[in-house]
């Protein structure tokens, strides 16, 4: 009766809510396939927004989301936990469902897949070696899966709980994922439990255990459990040896082609995860689960509406990359076997790709949410004794540049984000600034902060010294942001002075017309010309470091190079707290704009990677908007589509999506600093639905391939001349209107966005 009574209680909702969206749909806009081909490495599959659960196709075991387009090669099954957009070692992929017929014997069953379809909530495909049709939906901690058999005989489905993404054969290999245990018992023809236990992967993690519950519509006339590769008939339990577990549920004769499965999972223990899918789909309306995250996204999505001009592909490049957005970190609140408080979220994969714009969306769309993600990291702070800057699988581990989670703070703080201890967080982040992580500095806080607060730059001693300096000293901006607001003078003055540490390694060199890099120093304060290097026969030589040289990987390790992942050409630009001082040391302004055409004239700018986020826009700093909005707009029109390649490079946890979706409404943030940049919107209009009631409008009067200039601004009918608008200013509502023409004008020459230098004087 209970499970009834939820049920008549779900349909009424969603009938009210259905009433409600009808109008707008734009969930409909959502095409989860972008980034599926190419570099984006986007999941596929359905996914309530911050979800833990995200069940969907595993083509192979090498793939970190799971899939892959090539529809040539096999599908193994459908794993129920994965990750979105990340490059490095996968993750999770745990507790694999796999329906078949026919052979009973093997416990391998792949399938080619045909007629792939995909949207919010819902991810369906044609089995080609059976003919059967399977649907996934699901839930925010369990998931919904429906196969359509070609007939009522001889069919299967394998719940395997020894399955998951990126096994190597070498043991221990570095972020290879490696199998712990396992374990599965039937309790009823209709009922199967058990857990998966897995270690390491892209952070190197401790052990995480996923448990789960399964339930079928129908029985099994008959099962097997299996241990490796042997099938146990009619044995209903295979313990925890260190061997992979699961179970073969066999239908002989069924009354219905389509058999239905819901799974629960939990990080703590079998009987949560029966109690998650109890508590969130009592009922076996396979639609009504997949409506019922449609709604959820619908509720999110709208918060920002476009133009009605605007065409088909630009709102399903818009709103997708929302959906992108938040479809991590993950929500595991009251799922975290290592402490109870609340919140808890996990799979932050990483901070240092999404502290940029993804964080400052989520603020903007649904600041409850940012608080109680941060109020997350405070906790794993509290706990765990630094905050996360890669975090997965309840561990920390991967830090690839600065302690960033630091920036996301500031960002909040200087938003007036409510809701948050700042005082806690003041802490947590001077622990960064501080106190050594130890041995392993690749897990938390900040590497080389002897040499950093000693030196006043990290020094080759350490690896990843130039990034790690630059980073370190935007950090220590974001904690004297802090510190200044709460009153610690003190640590204000410290810190604001350690923000110009990156002056330290800021070498007056010249190459390809522009002068001063970020150029690597040893622990003796002497620069490094040449940096040692074995070429591919083995013969040891050094090379010279320019500031277009990559130490990494033919050098050193990825991991182990000068910069990370980019080279001084993108990181000297890396000063998001003080572009005057950089203008300044480059020269001056005609330098500094001329540095920059070279920068991307010369294609020294990797649009496929975050350091480079902020760049395009600094012409603003230069009093010419215009350039930044050329820049923009080019990089947009050649590398973003509504394709399945149209994402140019790995989505970073919507990293890459959020900067398009900010980019596309003309206002982008300076992360940690409370304005937004405005730039030449790609639509005509956006208005956002600011929580609490207010609306701010975004209008491009005018705007058209031709028109594409902002030659003039006012705001709630008054002339503006800032080229950024204060986020309380958003937030307040109103109208930014934008004059468009044919050719710049002098709007943006007046008064610059800030830089502390400028600040100071």
């Amino acid at each position: 009766m209970l499970n009834l009574l939820k049920s008549t209680l779900f349909l009424s909702i969603l009938l009210c809510c259905s009433m409600s969206f009808a109008k707008n749909n734009y969930h409909e806009y959502i095409d989860p396939f972008i980034g599926s081909e190419g570099l984006g490495n986007v999941f596929v599959g359905p996914s309530n927004p911050f979800g833990m659960v995200k069940p969907g196709p595993d083509i192979g075991t090498h793939s970190n989301s799971g899939y892959d387009p090539d529809l040539t090669k096999p599908l193994v099954g459908f794993s129920q936990i994965h990750v979105s957009g990340t490059g490095g070692g996968p993750k999770y992929g745990n507790i694999s469902i796999m329906p078949y017929s026919g052979d009973f014997e093997s416990v391998a069953q792949t399938s080619l897949r045909a007629n792939e379809h995909t949207s919010v909530g819902y991810y369906a495909t044609d089995l080609v070696k059976w003919g059967i049709k399977a649907e996934l939906a699901t839930a925010d901690r369990a998931a919904f899966h429906q196969y359509t058999f070609r007939d009522n005989r001889n069919n299967a489905i394998k719940i395997d709980g020894g399955f998951f993404l990126g096994e190597k054969a070498v043991p221990d290999a570095r972020e290879a994922q490696q199998f712990v245990g396992s374990q599965v018992e039937v309790i009823s023809p209709t009922e199967i439990r058990g857990y998966s236990r897995i270690r390491g992967g892209w952070n190197n993690g401790n052990a995480y255990t996923v448990y789960y519950h399964a339930q079928l519509n129908q029985p099994c006339d008959s099962f097997s459990t299996f241990k490796g590769d042997t099938l146990y008939p009619s044995i209903k339990s295979q313990y925890d040896s260190g061997d992979k577990t699961g179970v073969v549920c066999q239908f002989s004769d069924h009354k219905s082609k389509t058999v239905k499965l819901k799974i629960g999972i939990s990080f703590i223990s079998e009987a949560k995860a029966a109690e998650n899918l109890r508590d969130q789909i009592p009922h076996w309306n396979f639609n009504l689960v997949r409506e019922q995250s449609e709604q959820k996204w619908e509720r999110l999505i709208a918060q920002i509406e476009l133009d009605k001009s605007a065409s088909r592909e630009q709102r399903v490049m818009f709103y997708t990359g929302l959906y992108h957005t938040m479809l991590m970190p993950v929500d595991r609140s009251g799922e975290n076997p290592l402490w109870t408080a609340r919140p808890y979220y996990d799979d932050f994969y990483a901070i240092w790709d999404t502290f940029r714009t993804s964080s400052p969306l989520i603020t903007l769309i649904a600041p409850e949410r940012q608080a109680d993600i941060i109020n997350g990291m405070l906790n794993i702070y509290r706990y765990d004794g630094y905050l996360p800057e890669g975090r997965s699988g309840n561990t920390n581990g991967r830090t690839q540049g600065g302690s960033n989670a630091d920036v996301v703070i500031a960002d909040a703080y200087a938003k007036n984000l409510s809701g948050v201890n700042y005082h806690q967080a003041l802490k947590a982040m001077i622990k960064n600034a501080t106190v050594s992580p130890g041995g392993n500095s690749e897990k938390e806080g900040r590497g080389g902060l002897e040499d950093y607060n000693h030196l006043g730059y990290v020094s080759t001693d350490y690896v990843r010294a130039g990034n790690r300096t630059l980073e370190y000293a935007y950090n220590d901006f974001a904690l004297a942001t802090v510190a200044k607001g709460l009153h610690r003078m003190g640590e204000y003055y410290r810190f604001i002075d350690q923000s110009n540490n990156w002056q330290n390694l800021w070498r007056d060199t010249e190459h390809d017309g522009a002068r001063g890099f970020i150029m690597p120093k040893d622990a003796d304060g002497k620069w490094v010309d040449e940096v040692p290097c074995t070429i591919k026969d083995g013969i040891a030589q050094n090379i010279e470091y320019t500031p277009l040289a990559q130490d990494w990987p033919n050098c050193v390790c990825w991991w182990c190079g000068f910069f990370y992942e980019a080279s001084s050409w993108e990181y000297s630009f890396y000063v998001p707290h003080d572009i005057a001082q950089v203008i300044e040391k480059s020269g001056g302004s005609d330098a500094f704009e001329a540095r920059l055409n070279t920068f991307f004239e010369h294609n020294y700018y990797n649009v496929a990677n975050e350091p480079s986020f902020l760049t395009p826009t600094l012409y603003h700093w230069l009093g010419k908007p215009h350039l930044s909005s050329d820049r923009i707009n080019k990089i947009i029109q050649e590398h973003y589509t509504s394709a399945r390649d149209g994402l140019p490079g790995n989505d970073d946890s919507g990293a890459m999506s959020s900067w398009l979706a900010f980019h596309m409404i003309g206002l982008f943030p300076n992360a940690g600093q409370p304005y937004y940049l405005i730039n030449t919107p790609q639509v005509k209009s956006a208005t956002l639905h600011i929580e609490g009631g207010n609306t701010f409008k975004v209008v491009a009067d005018k705007l058209s391939k031709k028109n594409r200039y902002i030659v003039s601004a006012s705001l709630n009918g008054k002339p503006f001349n800032n080229t950024w608008i204060a986020h309380e200013d958003v937030i307040k509502g109103g109208e930014l209107k934008l004059k468009m023409a044919s050719k710049p004008s002098d709007w943006g020459k007046g008064k610059l966005p800030p830089s502390l230098s400028t600040m100071q004087k």
